[in-house]
């Protein structure tokens, strides 16, 4: 996370061949984090995020997945308010 200039939030995935060979997998790891980024935007402020994917997960796991991202978006803000204070 890097703070903009800009006013809004902007997102950068990376979701390499080791975490998921097919790229039908890679793209579904990328839509779900822009669906969630997209959601939540309003709270982000004005930051560059840049989210690198390390574990592969599915329809079946993706809750967890998506908790797993709050979670460490929660820890991001919880880190920069500490660190703004």
């Amino acid at each position: 996370m890097r703070p903009n200039p800009l006013g809004h939030p902007r997102l950068g995935l990376v979701v390499g061949k080791k975490t998921a060979k097919r790229a039908n997998r890679r793209n579904y790891i990328k839509r779900t984090v822009r669906e969630w980024f997209r959601l939540n935007q309003h709270a982000l402020g004005s930051a560059d995020y840049v989210v690198r994917a390390r574990l592969s997960f599915t329809r079946d796991t993706r809750a967890d997945a998506v908790t797993a991202l709050s979670a460490l978006f929660a820890k991001l803000a919880r880190c920069r308010a500490s660190s703004s204070s």
